[in-house]
């Protein structure tokens, strides 16, 4: 036999029939590792596969377990599928109220984080001197017995001083079983102090609630209701836990809107171009003091009373049609502030949320779901720990050294705590900082609970048994408060017991089975007339600085991804770029300071500098830049340590703005992208039609030498409307998760060699005022020119039409590359696919082939996934009915993109989409006759079309 490396794998020489002790041991050696590491093993507890999942449909189908993503401790609602006790594949959870049946990039990526093999594995505790001075160092192994011994001697002084000088820092946490065992730690400890820190929080907006109501409260957005959506420096479709449910609700509206009436209205008001910006009908960008300003203008206009004209003649223009299609709607309306908006701004958009009548209809406000009231700050914290107050500090799954502002210089203070203890998924900066580092468990290994986004409870059931020597936090806080019972099954029951009432188990199980525990969301809060806001404060300009704002990168977030692969070479939906961060400023600022793309600039604030590449973004706001966050990580693991720059150093304390100054420092620096040009150069790509237009039919077929394949059976086809399409990448991750697409860094991206098998295209045009995704994946051609230059049939037609690559044919000519218009085939240049690495293979898709060096791969249409349709239609001898085959990029699509089905079937959902008048077909002219096909975008009433 042969290992992954092709080489022969040997025992002992011996004669044939020979056995002696070196054999016998030898094979009973082999025997013993292919059982341990082929093996996984689901949890002790009982785990209930997803509602409608048919067990008995026979093997080889994935078992799907519901449970939840979790980020920025919010739920969103998953099935995690799993392969002989795997978990190889996420799916968006239907019944759930922030997926509606899709996810995005980072829930689809998890999958690969659970894998890692840089994920900590055990116990660590630093030794002598450094175990009390905080100081940063590798540490030794140790056990759980053995921090359980040293928190032994340590609680007992603490009780005796009722909990002074211990703390405990967590990030958002919406856990209601969490919740309750801190609260009961806290009783133990009566003088202890509970603190929370999220790297991206918008303080502004609680403040300006606070100021409007009096109180802190958290506004749940019915994007559905809404004929008139106004973003204030924010993108509903990226930002926030309810980001997938805002674009599924507004894509159902849209597709529900009579021909003949009018779709919503979108308006974008934004310094970084954002999804939801690029979807706008109308869009300007402005920095962050211009967009306070617009809004008191518009504010005003509303109200009646005389507004202050704009300046500029664009905005002026936009600002009257903003405050028309406002009074239209009046209760039909919904404003989305961003947390570069000032406090002042926010509470005023309370009050005019309740002058339009939105409160009840297009948005409802509820208490804060993340944020406990009585929980510290982190400067509050960093305070106590200068002042020498702070003796034991417990940091639950965050990363403080890193993930806050450099002004704060927490790892300076976090060396005089003598007792600090992290818990998390990494040995990241802050756990190499601290005395003892304790290996938390995925949220894919642990009982849990959390809320969506509209406060619906969530019960979190593991897919397999931890990887690692790890604990949940539910776990570890029951060691902490001393309690008998630290099993986290038995925790999160206890909590939701008194609700299950009578007939418990059969509570538990229906929970468990939908993912969601029904009626659990919280009633609106009624509230009474907000507060009018003081006048708006203009903070005085800082000569020759720009306005900076700070925001989560599209592919790591915040940095918490830094380390998976999938997402570092997922391009950024604007740039394109990838395995990198760069500052982003306008066309004319980039121009005045004399940079162009890829120079590297010192950015200064307030005494903190990064030296930062600079990308010249069309799109971009003048007079701000953007600095990403979510980079320059140094102990992110293999992947992400040592990319891109930090940009945490400069965040100011109060806010996600603030003034900096750049300074050409005479270097370049390299991009890796995957997209050149935004333009289409004259082509009909991507394309946008007026309301009410339509795509010239085609003519007669032209003359052909290609031969016909005849598809008696089943026909294959794909339909994408770019009118539903938000450019989120998630389709490109969900294809790579399931088909086994290997990551090949940033050298071989910047050579052109990314692997995507469907990639989402960005165009600049002047048919709308943002930008026009288009997912491209393999067209399916009916006269494919990649077939006819194969000179060993590696590519060929199936039965049903598709367009199949039989990898032991491919012999690596890449002809049918050369000849292929779209270019979406991918070849195996080198050795892409990571063989060596144990616990990757674990997430491997098993009915994918994992491709060799040297052979070419693009798109099947998640072939896999029809064989499997067909295989139990035949079995039960139910014929296949439209919606049985869903690709993995229309299952993860939250605004339903995609459509999918058989071509034969004229009821069926894709065949009923090409006929749809806005149709055509890619490059439509060189008679290709793609399976893949798309519907125009349609632009808003007074903008013309673009064919």
């Amino acid at each position: 036999m042969k290992h992954d490396h092709g080489e022969p794998l040997t025992f002992h020489r011996t004669a044939p029939g020979e056995i002696n002790r070196r054999s016998a041991l030898g094979l009973m050696a082999a025997s013993l590792a292919l059982a341990n590491g082929a093996c996984t093993r689901q949890p002790r507890e009982r785990i209930y596969p997803w509602v409608d999942m048919p067990e008995a449909r026979g093997g080889g189908l994935p078992v799907y377990y519901a449970s939840a993503f979790v980020r920025d401790g919010y739920a969103l609602g998953v099935r995690v599928g799993t392969d002989d006790g795997r978990p190889i594949k996420i799916e968006g959870n239907p019944l759930h109220p922030s997926s509606l049946g899709a996810t995005d990039v980072f829930a689809q990526a998890s999958v690969l984080q659970l894998w890692d093999p840089d994920r900590s594995a055990a116990v660590m505790q630093r030794l002598g001197e450094a175990s009390t001075a905080g100081a940063s160092g590798h540490g030794a192994i140790s056990s759980w017995a053995a921090f359980e011994n040293a928190w032994r001697e340590r609680a007992p002084q603490l009780q005796a001083r009722r909990g002074e000088g211990l703390r405990i820092l967590t990030g958002p946490v919406t856990s209601p079983t969490l919740r309750t065992q801190l609260a009961a730690l806290l009783q133990r400890f009566p003088a202890a102090r509970w603190h929370q820190h999220a790297p991206v929080r918008d303080t502004a907006a609680q403040a300006g609630a606070i100021a409007a109501f009096g109180r802190t409260v958290e506004p749940i957005l019915h994007l559905d209701a809404a004929a008139c959506v106004l973003a204030l420096g924010s993108d509903p479709f990226s930002d926030g836990p309810g980001a997938v449910r805002h674009a599924a609700d507004w894509a159902r509206r849209r597709a529900a809107t009579p021909p003949n009436a009018a779709p919503a209205r979108l308006f974008a008001v934004e310094a970084t171009p954002g999804l939801f910006g690029a979807r706008a009908d109308r869009r300007i960008a402005l920095p962050p003091a211009e967009i306070d300003a617009l809004l008191w203008r518009v504010a005003g206009a509303v109200s009646g009373g005389a507004a202050p004209a704009a300046g500029d003649g664009v905005v002026a223009r936009f600002e009257a049609e903003l405050v028309r299609a406002l009074k239209a709607n009046g209760p039909a309306s919904l404003i989305v502030p961003g947390a570069c908006l000032s406090s002042q701004s926010h509470a005023l958009v309370h009050a005019l949320h309740q002058q339009l009548g939105a409160p009840g209809r297009t948005l409802a406000l509820i208490a804060p779901l993340a944020f406990a009231p009585e929980a510290g700050t982190l400067p509050e914290l960093v305070d106590a720990m200068n002042a020498g107050s702070v003796d034991t500090l417990f940091i639950l799954d965050a990363n403080p050294v890193h993930e806050s502002p450099g002004i704060l210089d927490f790892a300076k203070a976090l060396a005089k705590v003598r007792f600090s203890v992290h818990s998390g998924l990494y040995r990241d900066e802050t756990a190499r900082t601290c005395a003892w580092h304790l290996p938390l468990s995925h949220v894919y290994e642990q009982w849990s609970d959390a809320l969506a986004h509209d406060g619906s409870a969530t019960l979190i059931q593991p897919a397999i048994a931890p990887l690692y020597d790890s604990r949940s936090l539910h776990e570890l806080v029951a060691l902490l408060a001393a309690e008998d019972v630290r099993d986290g099954h038995a925790w999160v029951q206890r909590q939701w017991r008194e609700q299950g009432g009578a007939d418990f188990a059969e509570f538990w199980r229906s929970a468990l089975q939908r993912g969601v525990i029904a009626g659990s969301a919280p009633q609106a809060l009624s509230m009474g007339a907000a507060h009018p806001p003081a006048a708006a404060l203009v903070p005085a300009a800082t000569p020759g600085a720009l306005a900076a704002v700070f925001a989560p990168d599209p592919s790591v977030h915040d940095g918490r991804f830094a380390n998976n692969g999938w997402l570092q070479e997922l391009p950024r939906p604007f740039t394109k770029l990838t395995w990198d961060n760069a500052l982003l400023l306008g066309p004319e600022t980039a121009r005045r300071l004399g940079l162009t793309t890829g120079d590297v600039v010192r950015a200064t604030l307030a005494q903190q500098q990064v030296d930062a590449p600079v990308w010249v973004l069309a799109a971009h706001a003048e007079g701000a830049v953007t600095l990403p966050l979510g980079y320059g990580r140094r102990e992110a693991g293999r992947v992400g340590s040592g990319v891109g720059f930090d940009a945490f150093r400069l965040q100011p304390l109060d806010g996600v703005t603030a003034p900096v100054q750049l300074r050409p420092l005479g270097r370049k620096h390299d991009f890796a992208v995957t997209q050149h040009a935004m333009a289409q150069h004259g082509r009909a790509l991507a394309r946008v039609l007026a309301p009410g237009a339509r795509i010239p039919e085609a003519g007669l077929e032209p003359p052909s030498l290609y031969p016909r394949f005849p598809s008696p059976g089943h026909a294959w086809g794909m339909a994408i409307d770019l009118d539903a399409c938000i450019g989120c990448n998630a389709c490109t991750i969900a294809c790579q998760a399931e088909n086994n697409i290997p990551v090949v860094g940033k050298a071989e991206v910047a050579h052109g060699r990314e692997m995507h098998w469907i990639r989402v295209d960005r165009y600049e045009m002047p048919e709308v005022d943002g930008s026009i995704f288009q997912p491209v994946p393999c067209m399916h051609c009916e006269k494919a020119p990649c077939e006819l230059v194969c000179p060993v049939g590696a590519t060929m037609h199936d039965a049903e039409g598709l367009n199949v690559q039989v990898y032991n044919r491919c012999i690596g000519t890449r002809f049918c590359s050369n000849n292929c218009p779209y270019k979406v085939r991918r070849f195996n240049f080198l050795q892409y696919s990571d063989r060596e690495t144990e616990s990757l293979k674990g997430q491997r898709n098993p009915s994918v082939t994992v491709r060799e060096r040297g052979v070419m791969e693009k798109c099947s249409y998640c072939l896999q996934r029809v064989a499997r349709a067909r295989q139990h239609a035949q079995s039960t001898g139910v014929p296949l009915a439209d919606g049985d085959v869903v690709t993995a990029c229309q299952a993860v699509c939250p605004t339903g993109a995609i459509h999918f089905g058989d071509l034969n079937d004229p009821a069926s959902a894709v065949a009923r989409v090409k006929q749809s008048p806005r149709h055509y077909a890619l490059l439509g002219e060189l008679d290709t006759q793609p399976r893949t096909t798309y519907l125009a975008r349609v632009a808003a009433s007074d903008k013309p079309s673009s064919r």
